[in-house]
């Protein structure tokens, strides 16, 4: 039995009350940064799925994560659609599209858009991988080595999406020209004069 009139009860009080805000606070941070998630991830699936297409117009084929079965309900494949009110756009931490392109080394390019938490904060980057080569390693035998270059890194918090729609924009017509030109170089000096290098990693 709890001592009556004691301290005990008061500083349980107190501590619960102090929980309570916490639990409020929280709650609605959480809340906030669903709904946020939620707009953006609505937004990039729709410019992807049209970069998808215009690329195809140009017989340049792409596949993309997540897939349009799991998010899009489509009347006339593949322009006449509306996202299925059942996905969870809140639950998606990446979206990328990847080149199928077989020469020049393209197989596996992509443009990746994914979220993180850094010092609790967070965040969404985009970035551009592309294979560098192959390297033969003793125990696994030959590997894919990707480079990376950074081209957008925003706090949710401060999202800015105009800025996001420049960048995105600006690699895309990179992207687009070295493929209507068949010269992948073009792709990768204009990613090297103009963004940061991110992490190397192997395949």
């Amino acid at each position: 039995m709890p001592a009556k009139g004691g301290s005990q009860e008061d500083w349980f009080k107190d501590l619960d009350d102090e929980l309570e805000r916490k639990t409020q606070a929280i709650t609605k941070d959480v809340v906030e940064l669903s709904n946020q998630k939620i707009n953006i991830n609505r937004t990039i699936i729709e410019d992807f799925w049209k970069i998808l297409q215009r690329f195809g117009k140009i017989n340049v084929h792409f596949t993309m994560e997540p897939s349009y079965s799991s998010w899009g309900q489509f009347e006339e494949f593949p322009n006449e659609w509306q996202f299925k009110e059942t996905f969870n756009f809140a639950g998606v931490n990446t979206v990328q599209l990847v080149d199928r392109t077989q020469d020049q080394g393209r197989m596996g390019d992509s443009l990746r858009v994914h979220y993180y938490t850094d010092e609790s904060s967070p965040r969404m980057r985009v970035v551009f991988e592309y294979c560098e080569g192959e390297q033969y390693y003793k125990y696994a035998g030959w590997k894919r080595i990707f480079g990376q270059f950074i081209l957008f890194d925003n706090s949710l918090a401060r999202m800015n999406m105009d800025r996001f729609h420049e960048k995105l924009g600006d690699v895309i017509k990179a992207w687009y020209e070295s493929h209507l030109r068949r010269n992948r170089d073009i792709m990768i000096k204009h990613l090297k004069d103009n963004y940061e290098k991110g992490e190397t990693f192997t395949q």
